[in-house]
């Protein structure tokens, strides 16, 4: 078994390590904003322009500050402040 260059190699070269940052909750730190269901714009940025809460892998937000996310969302459609479905 060849691990050389026969096949599937492009290039000829090394290929370097993709490098990912670590990401951080936005919600943990010193200033960090407080989750509230009266606080539209900030619960806009974690919602698609689909209407859809964005899961917290891509958004990097902590398990525990999601669920509270989450709620805060849902309360604020219910108080008509959020749509539900954008069209």
């Amino acid at each position: 078994m060849s691990y050389g260059g026969e096949r599937g190699e492009r290039g000829g070269g090394q290929r370097r390590p993709f490098f990912r940052r670590k990401k951080t909750c936005p919600f943990s730190g010193a200033n960090a904003p407080k989750i509230d269901y009266k606080d539209v714009k900030l619960l806009q940025r974690f919602i698609s322009e689909r209407g859809k809460i964005v899961p917290s892998r891509i958004t990097a937000v902590s398990s525990s500050k999601q669920r509270l996310l989450a709620k805060a969302i849902k309360r604020a459609r219910f108080m008509a402040l959020l749509p539900y479905v954008v069209r």
